[in-house]
């Protein structure tokens, strides 16, 4: 079952907005691949996303064993790509990322976010992303048993820390082979 949403859509900071849920139409009760009972609830999305163009947004979420998937395709692909951007003050932190579930994230001497099954594609901006790396980073620091690990984990902390207020430079590298990724910014690089 597939549902098209409206292109008049609002943007506020070139950001789309999420229709809310009840005007979606989502699967619920759908087999769960994992705990195998009816709990999946299974969403798509239409977004425009300006400079990129438009794209659908797909994620199945199990209310039983918490499972989650997502994913973003652009209805255009321009084939394999690779993109940079160097973030070097607080206003980068509203530079918008698209990212596929086949992509490969790289932010030199703090992570590589690689591809896999359990790879997940998400609309966010820098600031989203490195919220989700603290949030790694912060449980490797807070459930590892090695000194070493812990501390390098903090320091990595301080790292993206000192990047959000703008007092530390980095740079964010998106490699994907699906094509349905993308820094949009004028200051990236492809």
């Amino acid at each position: 079952m597939e549902r098209r949403f409206d292109n008049n859509k609002t943007f506020k900071d070139h950001m789309p907005e999420k229709k809310p849920m009840e005007d979606q139409e989502i699967l619920t009760s759908q087999p769960c691949p994992f705990c195998k009972k009816n709990a999946l609830e299974m969403a798509q999305q239409e977004m425009d996303i300006p400079f990129f163009g438009k794209t659908y947004v797909f994620s199945m979420t199990c209310t039983n064993c918490k499972f989650h998937k997502s994913d973003v395709e652009g209805e255009q692909s321009e084939g394999a790509i690779k993109t940079s951007v160097e973030v070097s003050g607080e206003e980068d932190m509203k530079i918008r990322i698209v990212k596929s579930s086949e992509a490969t994230v790289k932010i030199p001497h703090i992570v590589t976010i690689e591809p896999g099954e359990s790879s997940n594609g998400y609309v966010t901006n820098v600031e989203g992303l490195l919220s989700r790396v603290e949030r790694q980073i912060e449980t490797v620091r807070d459930s590892s048993d090695d000194d070493t690990e812990r501390k390098k984990a903090k320091n990595m902390l301080k790292k993206i820390s000192r990047v959000k207020w703008g007092s530390d430079k980095f740079t964010i590298t998106i490699e994907d082979p699906s094509g349905n990724s993308a820094i949009i910014s004028d200051k990236a690089k492809k």
